[in-house]
């Protein structure tokens, strides 16, 4: 296995073997291989990794805190057999090399944890391309709102809002912003004996002990659409859409939560005050929409500051001048100290380590209701939420920064993706 360079390392970990040795064997090296890559994403906290076939290589690339690093390369030679064997650990049909398909499986890396794997597998210009999704188990401690970094007072809205018996619970934001993981969380403080939850999901994320979740499945017609309407029929409390992506989901939704059930889903939009205005445009009435959303929580990922090798950074007037564009005046002052890394060989000399939640979380207040009823835009209802208490996306992650959390840098990059 040639190295085209190796930003993801970890001290702990011995290096993979070469791709000349794991290949001698033919098809028990194969699996070597696999088995290794996979262990070696795991053990550098890589949350996917690409299989990219090129003319005359195949590259792998690790998502590691949200950036991917070129990692490996392999010889063409390797490539079509690592695309059967992943389709064979999925159960993907290996004859197939002209239609996309997705499968998961299992595997187990380091002292006997298993990870879940999701695959999806696309016919490229040079050939098949795999791209894995990494879902380690979790443990209890990380299924929290303090571990998310929800701020205390943003905690106090959540836990209010979940008390509630019926009513929406709506987490927003782009791919990858971890809003399922905010909704597992709140699913698992929710989740009692006397309490029935159901969940229809695309894919089941992580398996929760107590809660009976649905997979779906389009091909034997089980859509969010229908299994929503089946879950109705199977007496819950508290039902899990994994997204609301259309007009006949989102109805059938906005029923659940006015007959008594307190539904949690996840909507596509950039920020909290949008996910109102969108429910609009997917023709629910505003008074429905007024009835029945408790909050809406928009959300993003920042990467972490290395804690290794973090040092003070003053910031700089250009800084200000970005920042003064998204922030309310008097927000931030030319003192105020800011941290970043050094880099060290902790973070693998990125000054990163991990990743933080910011968020903003908008309780749907009578003054809000009203101007859904008018019908206000989404700038309207950002400035009342603003003026009802909630606390911008941008100043909790200037807290944040402040606190040697993130970086100044994290969040221009928020501020213009």
């Amino acid at each position: 296995m040639g190295k085209d360079k190796e930003p993801v390392k970890n001290s702990e970990r011995e290096d993979v073997e070469t791709e000349k040795d794991l290949l001698q064997g033919g098809e028990a090296s194969i699996i070597k291989l696999i088995d290794a890559l996979i262990e070696s994403a795991y053990t550098a906290r890589a949350s996917d990794i690409h299989i990219d076939p090129e003319q005359d290589q195949v590259r792998v690339r690790f998502r590691v805190d949200g950036t991917l690093h070129d990692t490996f390369v392999f010889s063409k030679d390797s490539h079509s057999e690592i695309i059967t064997r992943l389709k064979v650990l999925s159960g993907l049909r290996t004859d197939e090399h002209q239609m996309a398909q997705d499968g998961r499986f299992k595997i187990s890396v380091s002292d006997g944890l298993f990870v879940d794997v999701r695959l999806s597998i696309a016919p490229t210009y040079y050939g098949e391309n795999a791209v894995m999704r990494l879902l380690a188990q979790k443990s209890e401690t990380e299924f929290t709102l303090e571990a998310l970094a929800f701020s205390e007072k943003n905690q106090k809205i959540i836990q209010k809002s979940i008390k509630k018996p019926y009513g929406m619970i709506l987490a927003t934001g782009p791919t990858g912003s971890g809003k399922t993981t905010t909704l597992y969380t709140i699913i698992k403080m929710l989740n009692k004996p006397e309490t029935s939850i159901i969940t229809i999901e695309d894919p089941i994320e992580y398996s929760v002990d107590g809660v009976e979740q649905i997979q779906v499945n389009t091909q034997t017609g089980l859509t969010f659409v229908s299994g929503l309407r089946s879950i109705l029929r199977q007496d819950p409390n508290i039902i899990m859409v994994g997204e609301i992506r259309d007009q006949e989901t989102a109805g059938i939704a906005i029923n659940a939560a006015l007959t008594g059930h307190l539904l949690l889903s996840t909507l596509h939009t950039n920020d909290a005050a949008t996910t109102l205005p969108r429910l609009v445009d997917m023709k629910v009435e505003p008074f429905l929409i007024a009835s029945t959303v408790n909050i809406a929580m928009g959300q993003r990922l920042l990467r972490r500051v290395c804690q290794d090798c973090k040092i003070e950074k003053k910031i700089t007037a250009t800084d200000i001048k970005s920042l003064s564009t998204a922030l309310r005046p008097g927000a931030i002052n030319e003192g105020a100290i800011f941290y970043a890394g050094e880099g060290c060989d902790v973070c693998d000399h990125t000054g990163y380590k991990g990743r933080i939640g910011v968020h903003e979380v908008m309780e749907v207040t009578d003054a809000i209701r009203e101007a859904i009823m008018k019908r206000a835009d989404a700038a309207m209802i950002q400035e009342l939420a603003i003026k009802e208490g909630m606390v911008p996306m941008l100043e909790d992650a200037l807290q944040k920064a402040l606190a040697g959390l993130t970086t100044i840098e994290e969040i221009l990059r928020i501020i213009h993706e």
